[in-house]
């Protein structure tokens, strides 16, 4: 590409010596920056456009060099998706150095959606268009009957528009009343009924596809997608063009597809066909968080914020850990569903709720602070259930078991905070009598007054960095307490919401 096009195709100045008087510079630079000075703007006519000599690149090549300019210079290519660096995103770029169609593979809740969405980030800012085309045609070759009659027309004075990267994406979820007209097309009635024969070109209704010529389409949950109109995206994939009806043509499209599947899909609810699988260049299978740090990271971006009482919610990190431990414990039950998978939509609802329980607590009570307790993860049933699938159906079943997940989480963040151990003087005060009631509604106050005459009592806690507020006083000690019980050295009572420790 020319310099000049090259400027125009980026959103670029030209060098300011391309303006100033005088003859130093080639003949063909000059002329080609006294068109471009000339125009001041970006072409609105074909004729314009060929003028700066601008090249129509396909989908494939602009998104692989657009890839290799990002790589070189380290711009991330997918901002959001935590987890992926060494292991997805590297097979999808290579599939899109190649030039490949791919399918996304993996359960609920993988980021999926987002990745192939942030694709729309590898194509370039805009790209020349025939104004008014349905299916974004190339000014330069255009394919389309309408287009191609109103050139032969009206020549270099057709006018042009400039689509945005935006524009150039589209997605269809896959559902079980999907048709090929929606997808490639059908007779427009009203076009008959203006007069045109049925034979006409003229009188078809382009689908979604259609539309997304030189962009990039999307189907959600391929699998859910009839085999019958799996079919007809035989030809997208392969000789990258489609057929409508009976009609003798076959529209050479530019497009990238991409596709998103659930591996549960294969067997239970629908399947994709052997020869559309095979059509596919790469499969590229996502996965959930390997770590409890990718977990943190991607809820705390993907959560709810609290408006203007943001800055009153403080969530410990134990906290934390706890709530994604409870999601990759999940993930390992033998009692869940795991072809279902374990979304991380899960450690999301349950981060809200647990901070709104301690959120309502703080305002009930007159609070600074709300940090959430131990006291307060009850309320992760209710954002739980029904978020996973038992392998067996028992009535009442799932509490218990959500109860059980809990336990184990806490037990296992514990253990990264303390040595049982180093907590017996606690233990030993417990043995000569000490009692205490905890609970999701009871002022911070109450335990600061509790453990105020406990010689050492912050320091046992300072693992936790709770620092003077009586709130993170309390939310440490109810996970000191629930921790030494967790390890049988702490009986439990539940009675009435409350829990009661004692020797």
């Amino acid at each position: 590409m020319a310099p000049i096009a090259t400027a125009f195709a980026t959103g670029m100045m030209v060098p300011s010596y391309y303006h100033r008087i005088g003859d130093t510079r080639p003949q063909a630079v000059r002329k080609t920056g006294d068109t471009f000075m000339a125009a001041k703007r970006k072409p609105r006519t074909i004729g314009e456009l060929r003028k700066i000599g601008y090249q129509v690149r396909p989908i494939r090549d602009e998104m692989r060099q657009n890839l290799v300019k990002k790589l070189k210079t380290g711009e991330q290519l997918f901002p959001g998706i935590v987890g992926y660096e060494d292991s997805v995103i590297p097979q999808l770029e290579n599939a899109i150095l190649a030039g490949q169609d791919v399918i996304l593979l993996g359960e609920r809740g993988q980021a999926k959606t987002r990745i192939i969405r942030s694709l729309v980030n590898l194509l370039d800012d805009e790209i020349p268009a025939i104004a008014g085309c349905e299916i974004n045609d190339n000014p330069l070759n255009p394919v389309c009957r309408a287009c191609r009659d109103k050139c032969e027309e009206m020549g270099d004075k057709v006018e042009i528009t400039w689509l945005p990267r935006e524009a150039r994406y589209s997605e269809k979820l896959a559902t079980p009343d999907i048709s090929i007209a929606d997808l490639i097309g059908e007779v427009d009635p009203i076009r008959v009924a203006e007069g045109r024969y049925l034979s006409d070109e003229l009188t078809i209704h382009y689908g979604l596809i259609p539309r997304t010529n030189r962009g990039i389409f999307s189907i959600n949950e391929l699998p859910d997608l009839p085999e019958r109109i799996q079919v007809g995206l035989f030809n997208l994939l392969e000789e990258r063009d489609i057929q409508i009806k009976g009609y003798r043509i076959q529209l050479p499209l530019d497009i990238y597809v991409v596709a998103s599947a659930n591996p549960e899909d294969y067997t239970n609810r629908g399947r994709i066909i052997t020869p559309l699988k095979d059509r596919y260049g790469a499969q590229v299978r996502t996965h959930y968080p390997q770590t409890i740090e990718d977990e943190i990271d991607i809820v705390e971006r993907e959560r709810s914020r609290f408006g203007e009482l943001e800055d009153t919610i403080v969530m410990p990190q134990y906290l934390k850990e706890i709530i994604a431990e409870f999601t990759a414990l999940a993930r390992r039950s033998p009692e869940i569903d795991q072809r279902s998978g374990v979304s991380v939509r899960i450690s999301i609802s349950n981060y809200e709720t647990v901070a709104s329980n301690a959120l309502r607590r703080s305002l009930l009570c007159g609070e600074k602070l709300a940090v959430p307790r131990m006291s307060d993860l009850p309320a992760m049933v209710a954002s739980t259930t029904g978020k996973v699938e038992l392998e067996s159906f028992e009535e009442g079943r799932e509490p218990r078991l959500i109860e059980e997940i809990t336990k184990k989480a806490v037990l296992s963040v514990f253990g990264r905070y303390f040595n049982t151990q180093d907590l017996e003087p606690l233990v030993q005060r417990f043995e000569e009598g000490l009692i205490v009631d905890t609970g999701s509604e009871i002022p911070s106050r109450e335990y600061v007054k509790k453990f105020k005459k406990i010689e050492r009592i912050k320091e046992f806690l300072a693992p936790l960095e709770i620092g003077e507020s009586p709130e993170m006083f309390a939310a440490g000690a109810e996970f000191a307490l629930e921790g030494l019980h967790l390890n049988r050295r702490l009986n439990r009572d539940h009675t009435n919401g409350r829990y009661r420790y004692s020797s």
